[in-house]
């Protein structure tokens, strides 16, 4: 019998997805969490167990959702690819072209398509924001517009953590009138039915639990899990553009604070259900429950296309970037060559794979160190590669 109260459903040929989820919180260190997985459209597992709050007690619900982090990028990058889908974005404009403020400091070449392959050279600004310039939705797009970029655009590739949120929050916002979580929350979660929000409305906020940092279990023998030397030193050096694109806000911001769920950061701020994350998915790539289809195949194919590849000059390790998602990769395996998708720091992670048909969303409140490829994630997509 199983010592974690685990609820939801699994089908037939998919128990590998609930074994190991069940060890992820007797082996892994894993407090509160949801994963869910889509195939051809139809939901084969929906499970949830622990508790709503990393430091708490109560229950994970079965409508309990979390800040996600930096899977909130796949989403946001979505909108973009559906307005050019739409004729409404041109990825081979220069940015200035809506945004005609941008082109100062040396940013007139810096195309639409620079900004979701993460080449625009614009990871670090030179004034970091505070935490309330951060969501104020003037300050972070002001002091992007007069940066002048890290490095040449277009020639090289750097994770953008924190600055993706006013690039293409602005630039949305430019193209539409509309706000990034307006669009999402009109043009795709109402439409798809996801609980998923990029900027939390106060009548949702009970529903978000508490996350935070848990401890790391310990190492089997024999097994290292030691960074790279050069990873841990770009992280510890504070001049780097690691420890400066993930500084970008300085203090770093109080995750848990009502102020910050509301702000409509599409870098870090979405807040989601493990089941929003695989619909989403799923609809990248097929009809969902025999409706609607987000993604074009030219779009979809756009979406998993490599833009950028190699090391990463903020990441330091190999990365592979399409427009707007990250690729199958060293660095962030998935669940194939063909797949896409975006993890969040700490764990929470979103993808698809169009050749198997299967979309994953997972979610969790404890935050382990590392970016891309966590534990526990890695062992919820093995249990679905094996179901296959």
């Amino acid at each position: 019998m199983d010592t974690v109260d685990v609820q939801g459903t699994v089908a037939e040929g998919f128990e590998a997805v609930r074994d190991a989820f069940v060890r992820n919180f007797e082996e892994r260190g894993e407090r509160g969490a949801a994963v869910a997985v889509y195939r051809h459209g139809v939901k084969v597992a929906d499970l949830w167990a622990g508790t709503r709050d990393v430091d708490g007690e109560e229950p994970w619900a079965v409508d309990t959702a979390q800040v996600v982090r930096s899977v909130t990028k796949g989403v946001a990058a979505a909108v973009v690819l559906l307005l050019h889908q739409r004729g409404q974005i041109d990825l081979d404009a220069p940015v200035g072209t809506y945004w005609p403020e941008f082109k100062a400091a040396g940013k007139e070449r810096v195309l639409v398509r620079h900004l979701l392959s993460h080449r625009a050279g614009l990871p670090v600004l030179d004034r970091p924001l505070t935490p309330a310039e951060a969501i104020d939705a003037r300050s972070g797009p002001a002091a992007l517009a007069a940066q002048r970029p890290a490095w040449e655009p277009g020639t090289d590739h750097g994770y953008h953590a924190q600055t993706y949120s006013w690039l293409v929050a602005e630039l949305i916002r430019r193209v539409t009138g509309r706000t990034v979580g307006r669009w999402v929350a009109e043009e795709i979660a109402r439409p798809l039915g996801l609980d998923f929000w990029i900027g939390l409305p106060a009548e949702e906020a009970h529903r978000v639990g508490r996350i935070g940092p848990v401890e790391e279990p310990p190492t089997a023998p024999g097994l290292t899990l030691r960074p790279k030397r050069a990873v841990s030193a770009a992280y510890l050096d504070p001049d780097s553009l690691t420890r400066r694109a993930f500084g970008a806000i300085d203090p770093l911001p109080d995750e848990n604070d009502p102020g910050y769920r509301a702000a409509e950061l599409p870098a870090s701020g979405g807040i989601s259900t493990a089941r929003a994350l695989a619909r989403f998915y799923a609809a990248t790539i097929g009809d969902v429950d025999g409706g609607r289809r987000l993604f074009a195949p030219a779009t979809l194919t756009l979406a998993r296309t490599e833009e950028s590849a190699g090391p990463d000059r903020v990441l330091i390790v190999p990365t592979r970037y399409g427009l707007g998602f990250m690729l199958h990769g060293a660095a962030a395996p998935l669940l194939g060559p063909g797949s896409f998708g975006h993890p969040g720091r700490g764990g929470s992670l979103g993808l698809a794979d169009p050749e198997s048909g299967v979309a994953l969303g997972y979610v969790t409140n404890g935050l382990r160190k590392g970016v891309t490829a966590d534990p526990r994630a890695q062992a919820l997509i093995r249990a679905v590669r094996s179901a296959l």
